[in-house]
């Protein structure tokens, strides 16, 4: 769907944009790239291997506008509320969703392999696997790593490391005590979140300019990894990476499934509205290029901006559904395959173990395996060297934990959104179903006097008049929807234009 921005828009009796043809949309092009990747993959494995360079230029030049957006995000939104109790209390109760969410990802994963019982037989001798020197690196990360490390680690040495690093979660840190800092300087900050507001604009518009390339990355990415492991990687442990999906799948039906009908909201109309970031996350393996699409998006279907920039980032370090059911698979696996026999309190241990190690490896290259090893070495009783029988297929499962992380962290924002009364719920349907919906910063710019009640929540005037407490005069209609787009932001600037589409226009 083309959303394109007007500063009349339909309130002004402009008739809305017809759809984009499907040969046109992004997500189509990138599905086509993968399919590609695939065949080259397969049929020509140098060839593939030698794309290797093409997707992980991609995937970095996507991340390097993670930090920067996930910064200037929380920082715009925590600035720009009344009320920083608020704040503090969407965080908290962001933190309290992931935890239950995690506890059940992780109950599913055990569940399935004590039903399925797949490790029975394969007989392994811990004593006699060898190890990889890249499995060796991870296995030695992870019997270094201690279960409170993840909470010592939340503070940077320094203000530019975590950007140079990409690591989130210090930035996110970074973000919080910016954003109450700027928040409590009242009129003098004013100008400061101007910029910021101004700056998120900026960074958006590049990315899109990034996102025109998806499909050569996807491409270059899906090559690789099929020359790389090959399809007899699949063959050989299909049973693990089917049960794998079926849970992941089921998971995401039964559990996320019915937090979005609690909501009144449809999870697979939400699954639709969000296929080009899936068919970036099954191009690229990884979640982290999907993030500001889906912020775009979450607040273009009626959530708050504030609590978008608070909810999503954080979660792509706490609300890792996908990585839980991963972890109590892999790891009852490993056991039963080296007749490591484990009682039903000793599962529930490893599980209160989990829930702590997971968190202690996020954003850590390899991730999983360090957040597994450390889990089975603080456990003590399943014999770390275990994680090479299912390090060859690790790649395989790595689109699914990703998909699951990233459908888990859109419908944790919505229910966070509907616990602090300020999601839209109706907006959300209509956006979802695939209506065409005036953005909420044009809606306002229309009706400047009186915003819109049937489309924009109560709370969201407060939240886009952010200046009008700082600087004690009206603020722009600009900044509200930047996040949303470009063209307000730089219609607040004097300069908009009509017919310029939005930073996130799913066209090629």
């Amino acid at each position: 769907m083309d959303h394109i921005t007007t500063a009349g828009g339909p309130a002004a009796g402009k008739q809305a944009p017809a759809k984009t043809r499907w040969y046109k949309q992004l997500y189509f092009w990138v599905l086509t790239a993968i399919v590609v990747g695939i065949l080259v993959g397969w049929l020509a494995p140098s060839a593939g291997i030698a794309m290797e360079p093409i997707g992980t230029t991609f995937v970095n030049s996507m991340k390097m506008l993670i930090g920067p957006i996930v910064f200037l995000t929380i920082v715009g939104g925590i600035a720009s509320v009344a009320d920083l109790k608020k704040v503090g209390m969407t965080g908290l109760k962001a933190l309290t969703y992931f935890q239950v969410g995690t506890i059940l990802a992780m109950v599913f994963g055990l569940v399935a392999i004590n039903i399925f019982r797949l490790g029975d037989g394969v007989n392994a001798d811990a004593g006699s696997i060898k190890t990889s020197d890249s499995a060796a690196k991870l296995i030695d990360a992870g019997q270094h790593q201690e279960w409170w490390q993840f909470i010592t680690h939340i503070i940077p040495s320094s203000i530019a490391g975590p950007f140079v690093e990409g690591d989130i979660l210090q930035i996110i840190f970074i973000a919080v005590v910016f954003g109450i800092a700027l928040n409590a300087m009242g009129k003098v900050g004013a100008p400061v979140l101007d910029g910021v507001q101004r700056l998120t604009g900026v960074m958006f518009k590049i990315l899109g300019f990034i996102m025109k390339a998806a499909p050569l990355g996807a491409f270059g990415a899906m090559a690789y990894a099929v020359g790389k492991y090959g399809v007899s990687s699949l063959t050989s442990m299909g049973g693990l990476i089917a049960l794998f999906y079926v849970t992941s799948i089921l998971f995401i039906v039964v559990v996320l499934g019915s937090v979005m009908a609690f909501l009144k909201l449809n999870i697979f109309t939400m699954i639709r509205h969000l296929k080009e970031e899936y068919m970036l996350i099954l191009g690229t393996s990884t979640a982290e290029p999907a993030l500001p699409g889906l912020m775009r998006k979450l607040e273009h279907a009626g959530v708050k901006k504030e609590t978008v920039g608070l909810v999503v980032p954080t979660g792509y370090s706490f609300n890792l559904d996908g990585a839980a059911i991963y972890l109590s698979l892999a790891a009852l696996y490993i056991a039963q395959a080296t007749n490591t026999d484990l009682s039903i309190g000793q599962q529930l241990g490893l599980l209160a173990v989990m829930l702590l190690t997971s968190k202690g490896a996020a954003g850590v290259a390899g991730g999983g395996f360090i957040a597994l090893t450390a889990t089975l070495t603080t456990i003590g009783t399943i014999p770390a060297a275990g994680i090479m029988l299912i390090f060859g297929i690790d790649k395989f499962m790595s689109e699914c934990r990703a998909i699951v992380n990233f459908t888990g962290n859109a419908v944790a924002t919505l229910f966070i959104a509907r616990w602090d009364r300020t999601l839209d719920v109706d907006r959300a349907r209509r956006v979802f179903a695939g209506e065409t919906v005036e953005p909420l910063a044009a809606t306002m710019q229309a009706v400047p006097a009186a915003p819109a009640a049937e489309v924009v929540p109560a709370a969201q005037p407060a939240a886009a008049s952010a200046g009008d407490a700082r600087a004690g005069g009206p603020a722009p209609a600009g900044p509200t929807g930047v996040v949303l787009s470009h063209n307000e932001a730089a219609a607040s600037a004097g300069h908009a234009s009509a017919d310029r589409r939005p930073a996130y226009s799913e066209t090629v």
